[in-house]
């Protein structure tokens, strides 16, 4: 059974779970675009959901003290709406141009917000629904959406505890939806299910080391990184982009 799990795989999925509990976004903004190179992109979007679920609990337990409410309802419905879509969606067009499209928009956004670090989003309901619909609709179509609810509430210049808290919240509802949708649409295979046990103690371990970490990180820097992150993210996808 173990000479067919991919170690290297196990590693990477270690990796993108610590940086992005640093990041406050959750995994799969590393964990798609990696897994990508060892899996086809159907079985990263069943693998990715199942592997949010678990760390995202972890985060919820972890940082519970942090959870805006308000946040929640407005960033979090619209998100659980638009994975519907997005998973949907996914089904029939085709992911390789819209890939691009997520990596630009994410490359220019971090971009705009790391310049012009006076720029302050206030978390009015218009920019959160927006946000909301857009990471959503992303998770479910391309498999990765807390960049963009990342942009979102990094503008909002938010506490750390509550970034994360929040973001994990609205992730938790987005993966377990999203789920259901992927199962519908026989995303997640028997085969690959060998690898559930050990996404999930990753996803334990890696949220405890990326709190272990954060909290040698200033708030006033956190925004930064967090943008930085999903620069970095960008560029990753763009280079996988070009590979492939």
């Amino acid at each position: 059974m173990f000479d067919r799990i991919s170690y290297l795989f196990l590693f990477f999925a270690l990796l993108a779970e610590i940086i992005g509990t640093i990041g406050g976004f959750g995994s799969s903004v590393f964990f798609v675009p990696l897994s990508s190179f060892f899996f086809d992109f159907q079985t990263v979007l069943g693998l990715t959901a199942i592997f949010h679920l678990s760390s995202n609990i972890s985060k919820m337990a972890l940082f519970r003290k942090g959870l805006d409410k308000k946040l929640l309802l407005y960033i979090g419905v619209p998100s659980v709406l638009f994975v519907i879509l997005g998973g949907i969606l996914s089904n029939y067009l085709d992911s390789y141009i819209l890939k691009i499209i997520l990596a630009v928009f994410l490359i220019a956004f971090s971009l705009l917000f790391l310049i012009k670090k006076e720029l302050v989003i206030q978390p009015e309901p218009k920019q959160s629904i927006t946000g909301g619909a857009l990471s959503g609709f992303t998770a479910g179509l391309l498999g990765t959406g807390g960049a963009i609810r990342g942009i979102t509430m990094a503008a909002f210049n938010l506490e750390k505890t509550v970034f994360i808290a929040t973001s994990a919240a609205i992730d938790f509802a987005i993966d377990f939806t999203r789920t259901i949708v992927y199962f519908k649409n026989g995303f997640i295979h028997q085969h690959d299910l060998i690898y559930v046990p050990f996404l999930f103690v990753i996803g334990l371990i890696g949220t405890y080391i990326g709190k272990y970490i954060l909290q040698f990180i200033p708030q006033e820097r956190f925004k930064q990184t967090s943008l930085v992150l999903i620069l970095l993210i960008g560029v990753v996808m763009i280079i996988q982009i070009a590979i492939n």
